[in-house]
C-alpha cells in the first residue's frame, strides 16, 4: 500500500513542480491539498479492496506533491526580503514535525475508533492546509502569474528543463547531495527499531523505555538540528557544510552499528547524534537548491529534486535490508555494520566527488 502512495507521489510531482514555472503555485497547491483530502476520504468511505485502496491512496501521494515542493514555490515567489533560507529551514523541520504528529494521531485514532476513522479524520489536515492558502495566502498580483492552468504534455515529464537544471553544477550538486541524504535518512529510520531490538537481544537487558518510544525519541531530534543547521551553513557555506555533515553522519552511522553490546547510554547517544547529522543538512540542501536554480526552471529544479529525493528515499530502506541479509542476517553484528556501511557510503562518495569538481570550496 505505501509502494502505490509513492507511486502517485512520484508521478505527479514532476507536473506539479514544473507548472510552478509558469502559473502562481498556490493554484497547484490548493489542486493538491483537495487532492490529498479526496484520497484519504475515499480510503476512509470508498475503500472496499486492494486495488480502490491503491487508488485512493496514489490519489493521497498525488496530493503530496501537488503541496509539499508547491508550498516551497510559493515562499521564494513572495518573500522579498529577510533570509529566505532560514524560512525554508523552519518549512522543511515543520513538514517533518507534522507527519511525526500524524503517525501518533493515527496510533490513538486506531486504538479507539478503528481504520476508517483513522483517514477520515486524519483527511482535517490537508483540508485545513487547503482552507489556510485558500484565505490567508493572497494571489500573486503580477500578470505573468494570472490566467488558468494549462497543461502540456511536455510538462508531464519535463526532460528538456532537467537537463538544463543538471547543466548547472551547483544546482545538480544539492540535487545528487539530496539524494543521498533521503537514502541515508529513510533508510536509518525504517530499520532503527529493528537495529534496538537487535541490541535488546544482543545485551539481554530490557531497554528503560519501548523501544518505538525511543525510536520517536531519537527521531525528534533532526527536528532541530536541520534548522540550526542552516543557520551554520549561513556563516560557514551551504557546500561545506553539506561536506562536513556527511562525513559526520558516516562516522556516527558506522559508530553506532558497531555499539551492540555495549550500555544503553552509549547506543542512546549514538543513535540520536547520528539522527542529528543525518537531518543537520536536510533544509540546506534544499534551500541551496532554490536559491540557486535559475529562475525560469527554478520549478522543474524543484521536481527533479523531489524526485530524486523520493527515489534514494525508496532505494534506501532495500539496500540496507538486502546488505543485511546477504552479510549474515539480522541477528549477526557484523552484518549490521555491513548494513549501515551501505548506506552512509553514498554520502562519502558524494563528497569525494564533488570536492574533486571544486563544489564544496563554495
Amino acid at each position: 500500500m505505501p509502494a502505490s502512495f509513492f507511486f502517485g507521489y512520484m508521478l505527479a510531482v514532476p507536473l506539479a513542480t514544473a507548472l510552478t514555472d509558469r502559473v502562481d503555485a498556490r493554484k497547484v497547491y490548493l489542486v493538491g491539498g483537495l487532492s490529498a483530502t479526496s484520497g484519504l476520504l475515499g480510503m476512509c468511505f470508498f475503500a472496499s479492496n486492494f486495488w480502490t485502496a491503491m487508488l485512493f491512496m496514489a490519489i493521497n501521494g498525488a496530493g503530496l506533491a501537488g503541496t509539499y515542493m508547491p508550498g516551497l514555490k510559493i515562499l521564494s515567489d513572495r518573500i522579498q526580503s529577510g533570509e529566505l533560507t532560514r524560512h525554508i529551514a523552519f518549512y522543511t523541520a515543520f513538514f517533518g514535525i507534522g507527519t511525526g504528529f500524524s503517525y501518533l494521531c493515527s496510533g490513538w485514532i486506531l486504538n479507539a475508533m478503528g481504520w476508517h476513522s483513522v483517514f477520515g479524520i486524519i483527511a482535517l489536515g490537508p483540508f485545513s492546509a487547503f482552507l489556510i492558502v485558500l484565505f490567508l495566502i493572497p494571489p500573486l498580483a503580477h500578470e505573468k502569474w494570472r490566467g488558468p492552468i494549462k497543461i502540456a504534455i511536455q510538462d508531464l515529464f519535463p526532460v528538456g528543463k532537467w537537463k538544463l537544471v543538471l547543466q548547472d553544477k551547483q544546482a545538480a550538486g544539492f540535487i545528487f547531495g539530496y539524494t543521498a541524504h533521503t537514502l541515508e535518512l529513510f533508510a536509518s529510520r525504517s530499520w532503527i527499531v529493528a537495529f534496538l531490538a537487535f541490541c535488546v537481544a544482543t545485551s539481554g537487558e530490557s531497554a528503560f523505555l519501548a523501544i518505538t518510544t525511543l525510536a520517536g525519541i531519537i527521531n525528534f531530534f533532526g527536528v532541530p538540528s536541520s534548522i540550526l543547521g542552516n543557520e551554520v551553513a549561513l556563516r560557514i557555506g551551504r557546500q561545506r557544510w553539506v561536506c562536513i555533515v556527511m562525513l559526520a553522519s558516516a562516522v556516527l552511522g558506522i559508530a553506532l552499528a558497531s555499539s551492540t553490546g555495549n550500555s544503553w547510554w552509549l547506543i542512546l547517544t549514538l543513535a540520536i547524534a547520528h539522527s542529528i547529522f543525518t537531518m543537520a543538512d536536510s533544509a540546506t540542501l534544499t534551500a541551496g537548491l532554490v536559491i540557486n536554480a535559475k529562475e525560469n526552471i527554478k520549478g522543474a529544479a524543484m521536481g527533479l529534486h523531489s524526485l530524486m529525493g523520493f527515489g534514494g528515499g525508496l532505494l534506501g530502506p532495500a539496500i540496507f535490508g538486502f546488505v543485511l541479509d546477504i552479510s549474515g542476517s539480522q541477528t549477526s553484528r557484523t552484518a549490521w555494520v555491513w548494513a549501515y556501511s551501505a548506506i552512509v557510503i553514498w554520502g562519502v562518495l558524494f563528497v569525494v566527488y564533488e570536492r574533486r569538481n571544486g563544489w564544496a570550496d563554495k
